[in-house]
């Protein structure tokens, strides 16, 4: 175990995860074009809806099943030093799928598109592995959610791990309602009940990407909701404490207010009579 001097922790660079949550077609994917210096930015396309930003020079990863993004995890999170060698994200995995990602310290931002449609592959995968079957052959739905639920949370600690790297999560955006159709909140859409519970204490910022309505007579803008209670009633969080409760839509922004070093301006005083 080695203790870390404060001086070296200030210096070393710390990468912020985003939660961005909004309703389809508010422009999650579009969000990438606000990021400084595209050639930065590695795009993890899960959605296949990168149509939005088509034209934007960005390096490309496509994920088309769980063991594919595990594989891309391991790659950028690196080796998990405690675990056994039979373990995903161990050392044994991270050789295994050939190491670091190539060209991985130039990716300053790994933006994921995007959540809801990776716990769908790990559901996917999950529900087919023996252990969610039971000995009459019979599919165990309720241990290939719990499987599916350890999977996506272990896959998000261990993207977690790339300290230095920003990562940008999206996910749409569900309005929950009990069995009356009584409203109960909002969540992350995805698969399973565990994960959209848990994830807004893995990751640093939880936002919520929406048309606002500011009750003024004006027609609803978009924007991003960072705290949390709010006026509308949305889940959020600010890790940082940097961030005013509506911020504009803009990452590249977002990012450097959350990073930079605030300049601290000493108080002026009074002349004196």
């Amino acid at each position: 175990m080695k203790i870390i001097s404060a001086d070296e922790r200030l210096r070393n660079a710390r990468g912020v995860k985003f939660l961005i949550l909004g309703p389809t077609g508010v422009g999650k994917t579009t969000l990438a074009r606000t990021i400084d210096e595209p050639a930065s930015v590695l795009f993890v396309d899960i959605d296949h809806g990168d149509l939005a930003i088509q034209d934007l020079k960005i390096d490309t990863v496509q994920i088309d099943d769980w063991p594919a993004a595990r594989d891309l995890a391991c790659r950028i999170g690196g080796p998990h030093p405690g675990y056994a060698a039979t373990h995903t994200y161990s050392s044994a995995h991270h050789s295994a799928v050939g190491g670091a990602l190539e060209n991985l310290e130039r990716y300053r931002v790994v933006f994921v598109d995007g959540l809801t449609a990776l716990s769908r592959l790990s559901y996917s995968w999950s529900e087919q592995q023996p252990e969610c079957f039971a000995r009459n052959g019979t599919k165990d739905t309720r241990a290939a959610y719990g499987l599916h639920a350890r999977e996506m949370l272990a896959w998000l600690f261990q993207m977690q791990r790339a300290r230095n790297t920003h990562v940008v999560y999206t996910g749409i955006l569900e309005r929950v309602t009990d069995e009356l159709n009584r409203f109960t909140g909002y969540e992350l859409q995805a698969e399973g009940a565990k994960v959209p519970r848990e994830i807004g204490a893995v990751v640093d910022e939880f936002i919520i990407y929406e048309f606002l309505n500011f009750g003024d007579g004006k027609s609803p803008t978009r924007g991003f909701v960072c705290t949390s209670p709010n006026a509308w009633s949305y889940p959020a969080k600010d890790r940082s404490g940097r961030l005013q409760q509506v911020e504009p839509p803009h990452l590249g922004k977002l990012i450097a207010k959350i990073t930079t070093d605030p300049v601290m301006v000493a108080p002026v005083k009074a002349a004196a009579e």
